[in-house]
């Protein structure tokens, strides 16, 4: 028998010792669930992208009554910015979710659905996006998508 080990290499930031830039990219993705649609969950999940030119697109969660037919905030944010820029690589994303009147305490983490969605936009111009998970506690912030993905499936299995 072979055994692999599959490690994560997470860094663990107070909001103040983030970049100028990540701090605007936490604080869009915080604004952005404010305007989350969650009347079900109440769970107010936003998402914001910095593209390579330097725009910041946001996004939240969208709640829909057939629980399926919703979509993450994090795959409704890479959508509009990939519709609005398709040209433009990802840089980084942030997220943060707000529940019972406050931030969460502990991070949240994107679902399998939305890291495949990021895998596809870090494969697509070959560049890591890096990821910021916001808490209360301090930002998660994982360097590429891979990272959160191991063993993914992505374009180069579809060419085997």
């Amino acid at each position: 028998m072979k055994e692999i080990n599959l490690t994560t290499k997470i860094a663990v930031y107070l909001l103040e010792e983030c970049s100028e830039v990540e701090k605007k990219l936490i604080e869009s993705a915080k604004s952005a669930t404010t305007k989350a649609y969650a009347p079900y969950s109440q769970f107010r999940v936003g998402a914001a992208v910095l593209l390579e030119n330097g725009e910041i697109i946001a996004g939240n969660n969208q709640e829909n009554a057939a629980y399926p037919s919703g979509l993450c905030a994090e795959r409704t944010t890479l959508f509009f910015a990939n519709a609005s820029f398709p040209d433009q690589k990802v840089r980084a994303i942030a997220i943060a979710a707000w529940h019972d009147g406050k931030f969460t305490h502990d991070v949240i983490t994107p679902c399998g659905a939305c890291r495949q969605v990021l895998l596809e936009a870090e494969n697509r111009f070959h560049s890591p996006v890096k990821i910021l998970m916001y808490s209360e506690e301090g930002i998660y912030v994982v360097p590429a998508v891979r990272d959160l993905l191991p063993l993914s499936f992505g374009d180069e299995m579809l060419k085997r």
